[in-house]
């Protein structure tokens, strides 16, 4: 079983590999089109120009086994999102490209990201409502849904 103990111990490197693929996607990505910067906004996004999305066949998981395992056990299975944000950086799976829901979504953590300061914060705080309630009864991912239900979502999972 996962505890709280753990999360603290793996933080740094869940960190540095979400660090690691927000360098990639802005490398790699697309820029928000005017429309997406609108919603990135209504997301409450303050920086609307940073954020770069790269479509991806699969959303990636990380390599670890460790951070595999623990992934898995808050219920992030590999493969199964329709899209991750990680700070500005977005993916967004193939089959969810064009889904304005799914984005906006994720546009919806992005904004998270800035207003808890980066990374490290929103990580630990997001990590830890996982573990304590669950994925989809955190309190961060239920603001998302909130956040973007207006935008198409439909339901669409993360």
């Amino acid at each position: 079983m996962l505890t709280e103990a753990d999360l603290d111990r793996m933080l740094p490197q869940v960190c540095a590999w979400a660090e690691f693929q927000e360098r990639h996607i802005l490398a790699e990505g697309e820029p928000l089109t005017p429309a997406q910067r609108e919603d990135a906004t209504a997301m409450g996004v303050a920086h609307p120009d940073r954020v770069r999305v790269l479509r991806v066949p699969s959303v990636p998981v990380p390599e670890l086994p460790e951070l595999r395992t623990a992934a898995a056990s808050l219920g992030f299975l590999p493969g199964g999102a329709a899209g991750m944000a990680l700070g500005y950086g977005v993916f967004l799976q193939d089959n969810y490209w064009s889904v304005r829901g799914v984005l906006a979504h994720e546009l919806a953590h992005t904004s998270q990201y800035e207003r808890l300061g980066g990374f490290a914060p929103f990580l630990r705080q997001y990590l830890t409502e996982c573990l304590a309630v669950g994925y989809h009864q955190s309190a961060l991912e239920q603001e998302a849904v909130t956040k973007s239900a207006g935008v198409g979502r439909e339901g669409v999972g993360e």
